[in-house]
């Protein structure tokens, strides 16, 4: 039997581990959700830039288990009914990142639903706070996707330090490079209530991910990865900085270096090239977008398997943490 971590993550969603897994655009799916949710996390299924058929295809995947939601906030805004069409669903938590909450926070407030925030700086824990979320993220700069340049062992628990001044009730979550039961324990000793973990779950068989993009991951470290705008350029997405995306540092990324403008000069043929690349799993003409947490993964597990290890772990070194005292 898997131990369990009671924290104060566990008691307000009532779940059995603190452990949340990041609502990924296209790759958090409703049977991800379904399986860290049904193995004691709380799953997030991705809404990622609006597609109401796909998001209402992943809440009938996961069933009648109990599972959130999450959005691209700005891409979100330009189709606010699709807030709407997600609270219908009741889910446990619905998660707003890379914009400002506060427009949705009283629609999420009024149907009776935690709002997460994620924030990659202490301005928007505190535009958090000013939305009333119940949860905030703290997204350090290692994570796979977008984020921008925080890192996340200084991060939490300067945001920890910052919600306990102004609102001690708030719960916060730690992201990036969080993929097995260290940094789960590492996050908790920051002052984290639980951890929200994508790239470890990204390599999961219940992920949309195709499977030559997760032998890509298995194979890399995490020095094989980097920060840039040329993905979000080729998928023609008008990202507002100061995020950009960490992906895999392939043949796409070293061809087009520091060469944005010509991409976007090349775009009417550059941009179906790369889509076609993309759908096929090429590792090396599209981007693949994981994180530094790739160079802890080996394998391809379930997403319950991943949950029960990265918990067990980490009860295992709390137990083990006595030998440090004299």
């Amino acid at each position: 039997m898997t131990a369990r971590l009671a924290t104060r993550l566990t008691e307000r969603l009532g779940i059995a581990h603190p452990l949340l897994s990041a609502p990924m655009a296209l790759a958090g799916g409703g049977a991800l959700a379904a399986a860290v949710s049904n193995a004691g996390g709380l799953g997030l299924i991705g809404g990622g830039y609006g597609d109401g058929a796909w998001m209402e295809q992943q809440f009938s995947a996961a069933g009648n288990t109990q599972v959130g939601c999450g959005f691209i906030t700005w891409s979100m805004a330009r189709k606010p009914e699709l807030l709407t069409q997600a609270l219908a669903h009741k889910p446990a938590a619905l998660m707003l990142s890379f914009g400002d909450p506060r427009p949705f926070a009283i629609e999420i407030a009024a149907a009776g639903v935690p709002l997460i925030c994620q924030c990659q700086s202490l301005d928007h824990v505190r535009q958090a706070l000013q939305a009333g979320a119940a949860i905030i993220v703290a997204q350090g700069a290692e994570a796979g996707g977008h984020g921008a340049s925080r890192a996340t062992l200084p991060f939490v628990p300067e945001a920890a330090d910052l919600i306990a001044r102004e609102s001690s009730d708030t719960l916060l979550l730690a992201a990036g490079g969080i993929a097995d039961g260290r940094g789960l324990a590492a996050a908790l000793m920051l002052g984290a209530d639980g951890v929200l973990v994508g790239t470890r779950f990204w390599a999961s068989r219940e992920a949309v991910v195709h499977e030559r993009h997760h032998a890509a991951a298995v194979a890399a470290t995490g020095d094989e990865t980097v920060r840039s705008s040329l993905p979000d350029i080729a998928r023609r997405l008008d990202w507002p900085k100061p995020f950009d995306i960490r992906v895999s540092d392939n043949a796409f990324i070293a061809r087009w270096a520091g060469r944005d403008t010509e991409l976007k000069a090349a775009i009417e043929t550059e941009a179906p090239v790369y889509r076609e690349a993309f759908m096929a799993g090429d590792p090396d003409r599209a981007a693949v977008i994981f994180g530094e947490a790739a160079g802890l993964i080996s394998d391809i597990p379930g997403a319950g398997e991943i949950v029960e290890r990265m918990v067990a772990e980490a009860a295992t070194l709390f137990g083990r943490a006595s030998r440090f005292l004299v």
